[in-house]
């Protein structure tokens, strides 16, 4: 829409795409910020002098929604990309779209199998095949581009384009493009409260996809919809020193990406304009203390002390920022010589930052660990990386990846799990016309139980009642067996039951 004002064009953006991701103005320039905070551009800016400023934080998934809004917008005729941060360079978004203009597309495939654009770039990057691709080539064609390696820069490229006289838009607004939506088959399950355990970061981020994508509450979100759990305690038991990537890597990340992330977790850094806080620097410096080496001090004089926290939020931060920290509480502890690590998340988008976070934190871990045995003679080990996720949730735009993750990973971790319960094991024989079943404590093999019956329902009745966080597939092997031994007891053919063994006829 466009609209005489006074002596100016006043230009009226109107997304149809991310809503509420965008400072929209009423000039004719694209500002894409990519890592960097929108609003530090903005803030340089009178709202004639752009058109729109957004984020770009994902090729796959950013790219497409980003022409979709500019195809609704004609009137943009200036794209200004800022390409600055250690993080654009991370995720290749702004690289990505650089490529479209400079280097075009062709017909391809995604990482999930669907037909789309491939954008001609190192990058992977996605747009919709529902978008026809003369109308592609029209945009490429339609819009001057500049990329910005600053803030200082950018603005001064928006300004530059602002000063000259209104250009026509190139045609006419367009939304009429199919979208393809993918609803995923939810089934009933716990809404709150989830525990999940794997010995490494990698196969437990692969159950916690399948769980999430299996029970969780389809909802709306300030981002779109997601598929969410609400207190989702993931528990990761034997990551090593180096960390586990699977070969070929499904994970979201690369081995280099971690190198940077830790950083990000473990140092101070300067306040930079543009640049969101850092853990670290939250953890270093933000509260006017080093909380790690406070933490570090605390467990040297206190071995057992349950005081060793660390608090991310600020409480200005409901009022002063717009992206507060996700991250919010780390607690430490020491037990038998293993020190652990539990982080709690008020918000965690566990399809693409949880492993980064995961690893970022067992680096901390880690640190803390040899920090603490360098000033002391306790030789502490490694112990469990806990993560506690409030809202643990996976973006509408990342539903077909985490299926097909699921779909070749899942299968594969079933099938190589062993069956080791923390609660213990059971051995059931038939004694005297009754069945036995004594409760073995796990390694030792101590038996602290026996129940005794001739009905298997009221034996795994109390069983159940007395071992509550049994796991669901040995209680469901314990009612099979038991179910056999009951069968054997009421046979009149004088079965003989043996566990673990099919019933045969006594001879």
């Amino acid at each position: 829409m466009i609209v005489e004002k006074q002596t100016s064009t006043v230009f009226n953006y109107i997304p149809c795409e991310q809503f509420n991701q965008l400072i929209c103005g009423y000039g004719q320039t694209a500002v894409i910020t990519g890592w960097t905070v929108r609003q530090s551009v903005a803030k340089h800016l009178t709202p004639e002098e752009f058109a729109v400023v957004g984020n770009l934080y994902s090729a796959t998934r950013g790219i497409s929604p980003l022409i979709r809004n500019l195809l609704k917008n004609p009137h943009v005729r200036f794209l200004v990309i800022l390409n600055a941060t250690k993080e654009d360079k991370n995720s290749g978004s702004c690289e990505c779209l650089l490529d479209f203009f400079r280097q075009g597309f062709t017909k391809g495939k995604s990482d999930t199998g669907r037909e789309c654009w491939v954008i001609n770039s190192k990058i992977r990057g996605y747009i919709d095949i529902e978008i026809p691709d003369s109308i592609l080539e029209k945009l490429r064609q339609s819009l001057q581009w500049e990329e910005a390696k600053s803030i200082a820069q950018a603005v001064n490229f928006v300004k530059s384009y602002a000063s000259r006289s209104p250009v026509e838009p190139w045609g006419d607004p367009l939304d009429n493009f199919p979208k393809v939506e993918i609803r995923p088959t939810i089934l009933p399950g716990y809404r709150y409260g989830h525990r999940i355990e794997g010995e490494t970061i990698a196969e437990t981020w692969v159950k916690i996809l399948h769980r999430i994508k299996t029970i969780g509450t389809i909802r709306p979100s300030q981002y779109g919809q997601w598929q969410e759990l609400i207190d989702l305690v993931a528990i990761v038991t034997k990551e090593p020193t180096d960390l586990y990537f699977p070969n070929p890597n499904y994970l979201p990340v690369e081995r280099e990406f971690i190198g940077d992330y830790r950083s990000q977790m473990l140092d101070d850094a300067p306040i930079r304009e543009g640049v969101k806080y850092t853990y670290g620097q939250r953890l270093r410096s933000w509260f006017g203390r080093d909380q790690i080496e406070q933490a570090i001090e605390k467990l040297v004089t206190e071995k057992d002390s349950s005081r060793a926290v660390m608090s991310l939020w600020d409480v200005q931060d409901y009022e002063n920022n717009d992206s507060p920290p996700c991250l919010n509480h780390i607690w430490l502890r020491i037990v038998d010589d293993e020190l652990s690590l539990t982080a709690t998340f008020r918000s965690n988008d566990m399809f693409s930052a949880w492993v980064a976070n995961a690893m970022g934190l067992r680096a901390l871990q880690q640190y803390i660990q040899e920090k603490i045995n360098h000033k002391t003679d306790y030789s502490l080990k490694i112990g469990p990386l806990i993560t506690v996720s409030q809202s643990a949730h996976i973006y509408d735009d990342c539903w077909e990846y985490a299926d097909r993750i699921i779909q070749t990973e899942y299968p594969k971790i079933c099938s190589s799990r062993n069956f080791d319960d923390p609660s213990g094991s059971f051995v059931i024989n038939i004694k005297d016309r009754e069945i036995i079943v004594e409760h073995l404590t796990p390694g030792s093999g101590e038996v602290v139980n026996c129940y005794s019956g001739k009905i298997a329902r009221s034996i795994y009745q109390q069983i159940a009642a007395d071992c509550p966080s049994l796991q669901v597939e040995h209680a469901m092997y314990l009612g099979t067996e038991l179910q056999k031994a009951e069968i054997a007891l009421s046979s009149p053919q004088s079965l003989v039951y043996t566990q673990d063994r099919p019933l045969k006829v006594q001879n």
